[in-house]
């Protein structure tokens, strides 16, 4: 790594750039050779007289996405040379003090330290392949296990990786509800007297047997709104690997998004490949990390979408911070009507992994009293507790969440 002023002396402009660029994808961002060589000529083009031009030039190649724009500001001036960033990288790596570093830097810092490090295999010696490597586990314990536990937001680029591949294998089970219609059944609780007339007809009106019938059950259509604001952004694309296992693994699922406004994207999630599904998304969308208006969307959704998809007592999934731009004006009337045109509502909110929440804000407070279930969307643990809790017979309803308002006002 060369400071800036003494590339082109040295020649290593192309080397440089291209080793900047591995360290952006290890640390998670999509950087291949294309953008690589994108990068290099725009800087032979714009030149390197000013460290603000060549910063603003290599971002305009390698970002394309507002949250990967503070990892790339971290892994410009450590991987350039800015002695201060290079400090708190290296405090990272050391075991933290209390009321050391906020969540948000840790994870981003984290992100960038490991990049930093060289990749397995290059400058560390390796055991000879005939010799036994023993390992203590007597105080360690399984990194899944550590895994299931961490939240997405702290995770690096590695864990990222392996939590989408246990995303991509969850499964999100429904409790079969009873519907309108009957099934033949021998042994059925209802005497079918339709069927027990026609088989007295097929043998004459002599004496036959009492047909039986049951009533059918089917489990009942899901429906997710899903927050896509930039507070909730990082949750919302780990959520969206999840919800395209959901949507691919049973029938009758709706997914939708919104920000300022709300995106259908439940035909964009049918694609086998997450990848391919996430990029038709990323091409709808038009509000990704921008602000939030839950009110004016879920209205929304009541007026165009709710007698299309919550019929058959459909199971609603809100999956939001509560954090909207517009106060909570109008968001109580538009809750109370989705929570009454649903089965079941239940509101994943990854606040709730702070032991500190309280609802004080206008927006949670407006939607709390209209939610069958306050639960939180932060780590893998707490989408299989959300797997045990549909599939649970009985929803705790809202004077629940209500007694648990009363509690936090106490």
């Amino acid at each position: 790594m060369a400071e800036i002023d003494g590339i082109q002396a040295d020649g290593r402009l192309a080397r440089n750039i291209l080793q900047f660029g591995r360290v952006l994808r290890r640390a998670g961002l999509p950087v291949g050779p294309g953008r690589v060589l994108q990068a290099i000529e725009a800087v032979e083009a714009v030149g390197i007289g000013d460290r603000t031009d060549f910063y603003w030039t290599l971002h305009a190649v390698f970002v394309n996405r507002r949250d990967q724009r503070e990892v790339f500001d971290q892994a410009f001036h450590v991987f350039w040379r800015n002695p201060n960033l290079l400090e708190r990288m290296l405090t990272v790596m050391l075991p933290p003090s209390p009321g050391e570093a906020s969540p948000d830097d840790t994870e981003i810092s984290r992100r960038v330290s490991e990049a930093m490090m060289p990749e397995k295999g290059q400058g560390q010696p390796q055991p000879p392949q005939n010799q036994d490597v023993e390992f203590d586990a007597a105080f360690t314990w399984s990194d899944r296990e550590i895994l299931r536990t961490m939240d997405f937001e702290q995770m690096s680029a590695e864990e990222i990786r392996r939590a989408k591949a246990v995303l991509a294998r969850m499964r999100l089970p429904l409790m079969d509800v009873p519907t309108r219609r009957f099934r033949r059944d021998p042994t059925g609780p209802r005497i079918d007297l339709r069927a027990t007339i026609r088989e007295s007809l097929r043998g004459g009106g002599g004496l036959v047997d009492l047909a039986r019938r049951r009533r059918r059950v089917r489990h009942p259509p899901l429906v997710v709104l899903c927050d896509i604001s930039g507070s909730m952004s990082r949750y919302s694309r780990m959520l969206l690997h999840f919800l395209h296992a959901v949507t691919n693994d049973r029938d009758r699922v709706h997914v939708f998004v919104f920000g300022t406004r709300l995106t259908n994207v439940t035909r964009a999630l049918r694609s086998k490949d997450v990848d391919v599904a996430l990029g038709r998304i990323g091409a709808q969308v038009q509000d990704w990390s921008g602000g939030t208006r839950i009110g004016h969307c879920i209205d929304g959704f009541n007026r165009d979408w709710s007698r299309r998809v919550l019929g058959q007592g459909a199971v609603v999934l809100l999956i939001s911070d509560g954090l909207d731009r517009d106060g909570g004006v109008g968001l109580s009337v538009a809750m109370d009507r989705l929570h009454r045109s649903c089965r079941r509502l239940i509101w994943l909110n990854p606040l709730l992994r702070w032991d500190g929440f309280a609802p004080k804000s206008s927006g949670i407070r407006a939607m709390l009293p209209h939610v069958d279930e306050f639960r939180s969307a932060h780590s893998l643990e707490s989408l299989e507790e959300l797997a045990r809790l549909l599939a649970a017979e009985r929803p705790a309803g809202p004077d629940g969440v209500r007694r648990w308002l009363k509690e936090m006002a106490a």
